[in-house]
C-alpha cells in the first residue's frame, strides 16, 4: 500500500542516493516515508548492503514489510540476513502469504531457526522483541581475551556495551559486566574480577515487555538478559528496543482513552475501511451507552415540564461528570501500568476519588452557583423568581456527578 503522504520535490531514486552518502540513517529514514513504498524500495535496492541494512533496523521506517516484499527476492533475502534479528522478525510478523513463506525459505538454516524462535513468543512479550545477537563469553577467559572477542564480534553485535559470562560447561548465565568494567580491568586478570558480585538482573521470554521496561528503568541497564528455565542466555532485550515498545504501548494506550481500537499502522496508512472497523463498533457502544441518558430524561419528563430552565443545564451537568471519570480514568489506568497500584487496591482508589470527587464536584458547583447569580443580577438572563433554588440544585447537582463520576 502506497502512503498517502503528498510528495512534493523529492529526487529521484538514484538522485536520492547520490545524495545520501554523508546523510544520518534517520534522515534518510525520514525522507523515504515521504515517497511511495514502489521509490522507497528503489532506494533501498540502491543503496549499499550495510546502509540499506541500517535503515530496515531504523524504528522509524513506517513499511519495512512492505519494502521488502517489493524487492527482488535475493536482494530481499541478503539484507534480512544482515539485519538484527528482532527487526527481522518483526518484519515476518509483518509479511503476508505468499512473500513471507518464500522469503523465509531462502534464509539460511541458523537464520530461519532464530527467525522461527521469535515468531513464536506473544508479540507483547519479551522473547518477541528481544535479539538474539548476544556478547557472551566462558568464566574462564581473561579481560585481555574478552575483549579481543569483542573486537572480532563487534560489527555482529547489536550492542556490546553489556557482556554476558557463561559457565564453560554448562552455558549457564553467570554474571554481567558492562563495557565500562571490562576495560578498567587488568589484561591478564579473570573476566570474573571485574564482574560484580550480585547475581544478573534476567527476564523470561514470556514476561510482558511494560514489565521489561519497568526493570530496565528501575536498575538504569542498557540491556537485560533473556533467559530460560535452566539460566541459558536466549537472547537480550535492549533499552532502544523497550523505548520503541513504550512508544507503541503508549500509543495504543492513548487510541484506546479515546474510546477505540488501537490501530495496527500508521494513521496515514491505514484505510478507510480498517479505520471504520476500528472506530465504529466502540462508537456504536458508547452511543447505546448514551442512550440510557434520553430514557432517564423520558422519565423525568414531566418533572423538566415544570421547570424548562433546568434542561439549560443539562450539558453543561453531564459533561462534567464525564470529564471528572475521564480524569479519574486516565490517572488510574496509567497507574496500573506502572504498577502503582493493584486491583485489589480497588477500595485504596475508591476511598481516595470519592472525597476527591465531592471535593472537586462543590468547587464545581461553587461556581456553577456564582455563574447563575451573575448572570441574573446582570441581567444577562432571567432564570425567573426561583432562580436561587435553580443556582443550589445545580450546585449540589454538580457535587453528586462528579463525585459518583470519579470512582
Amino acid at each position: 500500500m502506497e502512503n498517502d503522504l503528498p510528495v512534493i520535490d523529492l529526487p529521484s531514486a538514484a538522485d536520492f542516493v547520490a545524495r545520501s552518502g554523508n546523510d544520518h540513517v534517520a534522515d534518510i529514514v525520514e525522507t523515504l516515508n515521504q515517497y511511495p513504498d514502489e521509490t522507497a524500495a528503489e532506494v533501498l535496492g540502491l543503496l549499499p548492503l550495510e546502509r540499506a541494512t541500517d535503515v530496515l533496523d531504523q524504528p522509524g521506517l513506517e513499511s519495512p514489510a512492505e519494502l521488502i516484499a517489493m524487492l527482488p527476492a535475493d536482494r530481499a533475502v541478503a539484507l534480512l540476513e544482515a539485519m538484527s534479528a528482532d527487526r527481522r522478525a518483526d518484519v515476518f510478523r509483518r509479511l503476508g502469504e505468499p512473500p513471507r513463506a518464500a522469503l523465509l525459505a531462502g534464509l539460511s538454516a541458523e537464520t530461519r531457526a532464530t527467525v522461527t524462535q521469535l515468531l513464536a513468543y506473544p508479540a507483547d512479550s519479551a522473547g518477541s522483541i528481544m535479539t538474539t545477537e548476544v556478547v557472551s563469553v566462558p568464566s574462564s577467559w581473561t579481560v585481555g581475551q574478552t575483549l579481543h572477542h569483542i573486537r572480532k564480534v563487534e560489527r555482529t553485535r547489536e550492542t556490546i556495551y553489556s557482556i554476558y559470562v557463561l559457565d564453560p560447561k554448562t552455558k549457564r548465565l553467570l554474571k554481567a559486566v558492562t563495557l565500562r568494567q571490562l576495560i578498567a580491568g587488568e589484561l591478564d586478570a579473570s573476566i570474573l574480577s571485574v564482574t560484580p558480585p550480585r547475581k544478573p538482573v534476567t527476564v523470561t521470554p514470556l514476561m510482558d515487555r511494560e514489565e521489561v521496561a519497568r526493570l530496565i528503568s528501575k536498575y538504569d541497564l542498557l540491556a537485560v538478559p533473556v533467559i530460560d528455565d535452566k539460566s541459558h542466555v536466549l537472547g537480550i532485550v535492549t533499552v532502544d528496543d523497550i523505548i520503541d515498545a513504550i512508544v507503541e504501548e503508549g500509543t495504543e494506550d492513548a487510541q484506546k482513552f479515546g474510546g477505540m481500537e488501537a490501530l495496527d499502522e500508521p494513521y496515514m496508512q491505514i484505510g478507510i475501511g480498517q479505520m471504520l472497523k476500528k472506530r465504529g463498533g466502540w462508537l456504536a457502544v458508547l452511543f447505546l451507552g448514551e442512550m440510557l441518558t434520553a430514557n432517564a430524561m423520558q422519565y423525568f419528563q414531566g418533572e423538566l415540564e415544570k421547570a424548562i430552565v433546568l434542561t439549560l443545564f443539562i450539558p453543561l451537568v453531564m459533561s462534567s461528570g464525564g470529564n471528572s471519570g475521564s480524569q479519574a480514568t486516565s490517572l488510574i489506568i496509567r497507574a496500573l501500568a506502572l504498577k502503582e497500584i493493584r486491583l485489589r487496591d480497588w477500595w485504596r482508589v475508591a476511598l481516595r476519588e470519592i472525597p476527591t470527587g465531592a471535593a472537586l464536584g462543590a468547587l464545581l458547583g461553587v461556581i456553577a452557583i456564582i455563574r447563575i447569580t451573575l448572570w441574573q443580577k446582570l441581567g444577562f438572563f432571567d432564570y425567573g423568581e426561583h432562580w436561587p433554588i435553580l443556582a443550589v440544585t445545580i450546585g449540589a447537582t454538580l457535587i453528586g456527578i462528579v463525585t459518583f463520576g470519579s470512582p
